[in-house]
C-alpha cells in the first residue's frame, strides 16, 4: 500500500492510503477539498504539479490561498488566465502590459497598438476568462532549454522575454503551457484554470485594473475605490521610466552592458532630489505648517528621507528638528498585548499619545519641553532627555509608523501639519507580464539592512516578515490616502547594488525552513538582473540606508 500523509498550516489534514500509483490531482479528487481555494502542492518545501504521480509513501504540503504565499501563486495564475483570454481574442497584435499594483489588484494597459481600449472590451476580456476558467483546463509545467524558450517566444512575438533571454546564464528555464498558450512566470502557477474563478476587472482609462480576492475573506470586495494619490504617484514614476527608456529588467540590463548604467543612476538619483527640494518647496507655501509628519512601510528609506528633506528645508530658511516617536513608548507593564500574549509594539496604543499631544501643544505654543528618554532594556522611561523649544524659524520632523494617523497628533489643527507617505513603489518589471511586487523589493531591502547593522539573517528576517505586513496593514496602509504628498523611494537600479549583498545570505536558507520558498523566489528574481558595482551610489542616496557609506548618520 501507499501512504499519502497531506498538510495544511504546517498540521496533519488528511492520510490516504492505496494500492496501485495515483497522480497528486486524483488524489485530491478522492477527499474532501479544504474550505478555502487549493492554489498549489509542495514536497519537501518545492513546488510539484498535480499531474505528478504518487507512487511511494510521502507528505504533501497543501498551498492555500489564505497564506501570503498562496496569495501571490493565485494572482499570478490569475494574470496568467487574462493574458492567455487576451490572446484568444486579439492573437499577437498586442500584448497587455501589467504596470503595478493598486488597491486590491494590477493595473494594466495594452501596448504594441494604436486601437484604443474601451469598457467594451473588458467586457470580452472578462467574458473570455471566466469560459476558460469554467473549462478547467489543466495548466503544465515545461522545462525548456534556452534555445527552445527563444524559439516559442520569437514566434509569438513575445519580445519582453527575449530580451531577457539574451543575458541568461542558465541552461533551461521553467515554461507554462495551457491549451496552446504559453507564457513564463519565475513563481508556480495554479493546477488548472478552474481554480482562478474569483477576479474582477475596472476599467480605468487608458488601462483597466484587474482585482483579486482578499486572502482573509477569499472573495471579492463589493465596492471598490481608487486610491487616487497612490496611483498618482505610481503613474508619475512609470512616466519617468519612459523618459528613461527603461521599463523592465532587460532594459535596466542593456544599459549595464553598453557602460549607461551610471549616467542612468545619476539622472535617476537627480529626479529624487528634484522631488524632495519639491515637497520643501511645497511646505514652505504651508505658512501655518510646524509639523512634518513622515511615515510609511518598513524598509521605504524613511530615514534617509527625513534627513535629505530637512537639508532641503534649511536651503528654503528653515532650520529643522527632529523628534523620535520611539522615547513616547508607554512603560512595558502599560503596553498592549497581542493575541498570544506578546507585546504588541506597533500598535499606536503603546505610544504614550496625552503626553505627546501635551508636549506638541507645548512646542506649539513656543514653550519648552523635556523630551522623555526610553530604556528599551528596561522597558521604562527615564529623566534626562533633550529639551527643546520651537522658534519661529524651526519646523519639527517627525518620522516613524503612526506619523500619518491622525490620532497620533489629535490635538494639533490640520493646517499645522504636513504629512508624507512614503513607500519604495517599484514600476521596474521582469517582463510585460512579470511585474516585481513592492514587498518583493522591500524584503531585499530589508534583508541587506538587518543583516549588515542588526546581525539578522535573511532567515530570521523572512520569517518575521508576514507579521510586519500584517501590522502594515493595520497601522499604515489605511490611513496613505489621507496625506498632503506622497513620495517613491523606489530605485528603478537598486536591485543591481542589493542583489550582491542578499544572495549569499537567501543561498544557505535550507529546503527544512518556512522561509525557503520566499528564498527560492528572491533568488530566482535577483538571477535576472546584472551586477551593479556599489561605488557607482551616491553617498546621500536613500540606497546607501540599506547597504554602507552614507554620508548620514542613523
Amino acid at each position: 500500500m501507499i501512504q499519502i500523509e497531506i498538510t495544511l498550516n504546517q498540521k496533519h489534514y488528511k492520510t490516504v492510503t492505496f494500492s496501485t500509483p495515483k497522480t497528486l490531482n486524483e488524489i485530491m479528487a478522492d477527499i474532501e477539498a479544504p474550505s478555502c481555494r487549493i492554489v498549489g502542492y509542495k514536497i519537501n518545501n518545492e513546488y510539484i504539479n498535480g499531474t505528478v504521480r504518487m507512487d511511494k509513501n510521502t507528505r504533501i504540503e497543501i498551498v492555500l490561498f489564505n497564506s501570503y504565499e498562496g496569495l501571490r501563486i493565485y494572482q499570478d495564475s490569475v494574470i496568467f488566465l487574462m493574458n492567455m483570454a487576451f490572446q484568444r481574442l486579439v492573437g499577437d497584435r498586442a500584448i497587455i502590459q501589467v504596470e503595478h499594483s493598486i488597491g486590491d489588484g494590477v493595473y494594466c494597459e495594452v501596448s504594441n497598438t494604436s486601437e484604443k481600449l474601451t469598457e467594451s472590451d473588458i467586457e470580452f476580456l472578462k467574458k473570455e476568462m471566466i469560459n476558460i476558467s469554467n473549462h478547467s483546463y489543466p495548466i503544465e509545467k515545461l522545462t525548456m532549454t534556452i534555445e527552445e524558450a527563444e524559439r516559442t517566444f520569437s514566434f509569438l512575438k513575445r519580445f519582453d522575454i527575449l530580451k531577457n533571454l539574451s543575458f541568461d546564464t542558465r541552461r533551461s528555464m521553467t515554461v507554462f503551457k495551457c491549451e496552446d498558450y504559453f507564457d513564463y512566470y519565475p513563481r508556480p502557477i495554479a493546477p488548472h484554470t478552474g481554480l482562478l474563478n474569483s477576479f474582477e476587472i475596472v476599467f480605468k482609462e487608458p488601462g483597466f485594473i484587474l482585482r483579486f480576492p482578499d486572502q482573509y475573506k477569499c472573495e471579492i470586495k463589493a465596492d471598490f475605490e481608487l486610491p487616487k494619490l497612490l496611483f498618482a504617484a505610481h503613474q508619475e514614476h512609470d512616466k519617468w521610466l519612459n523618459i528613461l527608456k527603461v521599463q523592465t529588467i532587460g532594459d535596466l540590463n542593456k544599459l549595464i552592458d553598453n557602460y549607461k548604467i551610471s549616467e542612468f543612476i545619476q539622472v535617476e538619483e537627480a529626479l529624487h532630489e528634484k522631488k524632495i527640494a519639491y515637497l520643501a518647496d511645497q511646505i514652505k507655501t504651508h505658512k501655518k505648517a510646524r509639523f512634518v509628519l513622515i511615515a510609511g512601510p518598513s524598509s521605504s528609506g524613511k530615514t534617509t528621507f527625513a534627513k535629505r528633506l530637512a537639508v532641503q528645508l534649511r536651503v528654503n530658511g528653515f532650520q529643522p528638528l527632529v523628534i523620535g516617536m520611539d522615547d513616547y513608548f508607554l512603560p512595558r507593564s502599560l503596553t498592549p498585548r497581542l493575541e498570544n500574549g506578546e507585546y504588541d509594539f506597533e500598535s499606536i496604543h503603546s505610544l504614550d499619545l496625552p503626553l505627546l499631544n501635551e508636549h506638541l501643544l507645548m512646542l506649539l505654543e513656543g514653550k519648552e519641553i523635556e523630551i522623555p528618554k526610553y530604556n528599551f532594556v528596561l522597558g521604562a522611561r527615564e529623566t534626562g532627555g533633550e529639551k527643546l523649544r520651537l522658534k519661529p524659524e524651526n519646523i519639527l520632523i517627525m518620522e516613524g509608523i503612526h506619523g500619518i494617523n491622525d490620532m497620533l497628533t489629535a490635538s494639533i489643527p490640520a493646517e499645522n501639519k504636513v504629512k508624507i507617505y512614503i513607500s519604495a513603489l517599484n514600476q521596474l518589471n521582469i517582463d510585460f507580464h512579470n511585474r516585481i511586487a513592492t514587498t518583493d523589493c522591500r524584503k531585499i531591502r530589508r534583508i541587506a539592512r538587518d543583516f549588515r547593522y542588526r546581525g539578522y539573517s535573511a532567515e530570521e528576517t523572512l520569517s518575521r516578515f508576514d507579521s510586519v505586513r500584517q501590522g502594515e496593514d493595520k497601522n499604515i496602509f489605511p490611513y496613505q490616502e489621507s496625506v498632503n504628498f506622497m513620495f517613491n523611494s523606489s530605485l528603478t537600479y537598486e536591485l543591481g547594488i542589493l542583489k550582491k549583498h542578499v544572495l549569499p545570505q537567501l543561498r544557505i536558507i535550507n529546503s527544512h525552513s518556512q522561509a525557503y520558498s520566499d528564498a527560492q523566489h528572491l533568488i530566482i528574481l535577483l538571477d535576472h538582473i546584472k551586477d551593479i558595482q556599489d561605488d557607482l551610489v551616491p553617498t546621500n542616496s536613500l540606497l546607501r540606508e540599506f547597504t554602507y557609506g552614507s554620508v548620514f548618520k542613523y
